[in-house]
């Protein structure tokens, strides 16, 4: 009897190369390898303690993670960057990574829900002190500030009411304590504020939103300006499982194609938008930072140069059951609690992001039952008008 075992097809040998011939893919190719194989001990050695390039084991990180965190660090401006699983793993990666029991970190006090959380609920348990302050006002973060704070965590424009924070009052107070700064610039993106060029420790993005922009990953990204601070993000991360798809990462590199261009249309829809419902008689207030009455415009004018973004926010004269029938009005329009899609979403932070907080406490950050938060994205702006017109109709 003949026997057969070596006869096997080529295509069955498992060391097959990524790409033959004289051309190339233009598409990022997806690499779901979990693990890596080196070609002795000595190699590996080197892997881990850098004296050569190469993966091992995809928690550790992968060619799809690396791809997309160098994009990103080039419209940051930062070198070293680590993609994360989500917006929320990169907040946390990143206080987690950097801080102990005994120490002390400062919040603005309209971070997204869920860091607000983290702040107020889940960190004590841990052994961290944290303090809530006004991002507009400097001289309340200064006043906080104990010999314990390692870390100060804001974000440039406030989720969902839209604040400006004073940046350059921030940096310096940071800077004259020693503290960390980390910013999360997940509203603003690069394109409208660019954190290590203003002071910043640490920069935070739920790539999720934004710069990937179609509602179809969950990602985040964290950089740290001190090689040490990213070493120590990275190993908490890597410890604590905080790892990103290769697929969501190559659908983000893909978004990430895009971007200037959703970003730019995105933000002429909402400046559009905030305008034509600023003039509308059930709408109480409108909050967008391109507009003259907006608390804070002439600080977002100076910080931001102009690019005002795609979020904007407004409240009707109504309660909740009137919120409720102008949502019902308009099926046409997401209702959903997130932001960055190529497709307007609008939510009601009331339920959603800000659903923990007590009645009083959505009151003192200016959020009523009939307040709205909008993602705009790139459709027509008579289309988007033509849906709040319904929608308002039904207040």
């Amino acid at each position: 009897m003949t026997d057969r075992r070596n006869d096997r097809p080529a295509t069955l040998v498992r060391r097959m190369p990524l790409n033959e011939g004289v051309s190339r893919p233009v598409v990022s190719p997806i690499q779901p390898s979990v693990v890596y194989a080196s070609p002795d001990i000595d190699t590996l050695h080197a892997q881990y303690e850098g004296r050569a390039q190469g993966y091992t084991y995809a928690r550790e990180g992968h060619p799809n993670a690396t791809l997309l965190a160098q994009k990103i660090d080039m419209l940051e401006g930062a070198t070293g960057g680590l993609v994360t699983g989500s917006g929320m793993s990169a907040v946390t990666a990143a206080i987690m990574g950097l801080m102990g029991a005994g120490d002390h970190i400062i919040g603005a006090d309209q971070l997204y829900g869920r860091s607000l959380r983290l702040m107020h609920q889940d960190l004590a348990r841990f052994g961290i002190a944290t303090t809530v302050v006004d991002p507009t006002d400097p001289a309340a973060l200064r006043a906080a500030i104990r010999p314990e704070t390692k870390m100060i965590l804001v974000e440039v424009v406030s989720n969902p009411t839209l604040r400006v924070a004073d940046m350059e009052g921030i940096a310096a107070v940071a800077a004259e304590a020693g503290v960390r700064l980390a910013v999360d610039n997940t509203f603003t993106t690069p394109i409208g504020y660019r954190p290590f060029d203003h002071g910043a420790d640490i920069v935070i993005h739920s790539v999720t939103k934004l710069l990937a922009g179609h509602s179809d990953v969950t990602l985040g990204y964290v950089a740290a300006k001190d090689p040490a601070d990213a070493k120590a993000i990275y190993d908490f991360a890597v410890t604590t499982g905080l790892t990103p798809s290769p697929y969501e990462c190559w659908l983000a590199e893909r978004g990430l194609m895009t971007f200037p261009l959703r970003f730019d249309r995105a933000e002429a829809n909402a400046r559009a938008l905030a305008d034509w419902l600023a003039g509308q008689p059930k709408v109480a207030k409108v909050l967008y930072p391109g507009r003259a009455d907006h608390p804070d415009h002439a600080r977002a004018q100076a910080l931001l140069g102009g690019r005002d973004g795609n979020m904007l926010s407004f409240a009707i004269h109504g309660d909740e059951a009137a919120a409720n029938r102008m949502v019902q009005a308009m099926p046409e329009m997401a209702f959903a609690p997130t932001l960055g899609d190529v497709g307007t979403t609008l939510s009601h932070p009331a339920s959603s992001s800000h659903r923990g907080l007590t009645p009083e406490g959505r009151a003192a950050l200016g959020i009523s039952d009939g307040f709205f938060r909008m993602s705009v994205g790139i459709e027509d702006v008579a289309i988007l008008m033509a849906d709040l017109e319904a929608g308002l109709a039904a207040v």
